[in-house]
């Protein structure tokens, strides 16, 4: 088995395929006219490919018959990929590589009061939180698991949402701007990312100490890793919510603390140069008017 056998899909989906090739094409094309650093480069395209192996090759297998791989592909979907992407910050060569014609049209359409009811509601910081953290427990729910591990469309939907949802998240996080522009002050980014952490340690542990089997449907199915018993595979899936799926909140209240302190001492270092310019002499306005 070679490299092209794991990057031939499992299941083939030309909407995985047109989305993240449409994201490369506009990337591509803004970042030859937007200032794009190395490392936000870098951070954009590992996340974007991170999304494609977990949607789109051969690993989909494993995914979809052992609990623990399950989760692994969550933990790009709704951390890894999502949260690289939106690090790079790559708002502006995205839209740089929209054409103009394109963007004079989608503009308006972004601006009407149904597309900014959405936008403030998703990305309000308790909506965000209860979003990020109920999906996950949403999508474990037992019956509801047994139900998207069965059904093709529902299991896209339940991947889809956790792509789209950890971007959303991610991207309210990690924004480097002050606000305004960036929809929450920096403060609060770090607010919501530590609330996100203790619900997932908290359904973490409760998969890793059941001592029952949750999830029948894999052992139904036919397992990947025959060698793996049900509660041990059940066992490593609860460890990687618990613990990695944590950290990667952890790195991201670390990153909000950077923003904030950067952001904190620009605000300074404005207000000190404001108070050290020279005020300008009485003789200088009359002077000026006269001539």
């Amino acid at each position: 088995m070679n490299l092209l056998y794991w990057l031939d899909p499992w299941e083939p989906s030309p909407t995985v395929v047109v989305a993240i090739l449409t994201a490369a094409i506009l990337y591509a094309r803004g970042a030859r006219h937007a200032r794009v650093s190395l490392q936000r480069r870098v951070a954009f395209w590992f996340g974007l490919v991170a999304l494609y192996i977990a949607l789109h090759t051969r690993l989909d297998y494993f995914f979809e018959h052992e609990f623990f791989m399950h989760r692994l592909q969550h933990l790009v979907l709704h951390h890894l990929g999502p949260f690289f992407i939106a690090w790079s910050y790559p708002g502006a060569a995205l839209r740089a590589g929209i054409p103009f014609n394109w963007r004079r049209r989608l503009r308006p359409a972004a601006r009407t009061q149904p597309a900014r009811f959405v936008l403030n509601a998703v990305f309000h910081p308790v909506v965000a939180v209860v979003l990020f953290v109920g999906l996950i427990y949403f999508w474990l729910l037992s019956p509801i698991h047994f139900k998207a591990m069965l059904d093709w469309r529902l299991y896209r939907i339940m991947n889809w949402s956790m792509v789209v949802d950890g971007l959303l998240f991610w991207w309210l996080v990690l924004d480097p701007r002050p606000a305004p522009p960036a929809r929450l002050a920096p403060g609060r980014r770090i607010m919501i990312v530590v609330a996100a952490i203790p619900p997932q340690i908290v359904l973490g542990a409760l998969i890793f100490f059941t001592p029952r089997e949750l999830y029948p449907i894999y052992s139904i199915c036919g397992r990947a890793f025959t060698w793996i018993s049900p509660i041990r595979d059940q066992q490593i899936g609860g460890l990687l919510l618990w613990i990695p799926g944590s950290m990667m909140s952890v790195f991201g209240a670390l990153i909000a603390l950077r923003h904030w302190m950067r952001l904190s001492a620009r605000e300074r270092l404005i207000e000190e140069r404001r108070r050290e310019a020279p005020a300008p002499s009485p003789t200088a306005a009359p002077a000026a008017h006269a001539h």
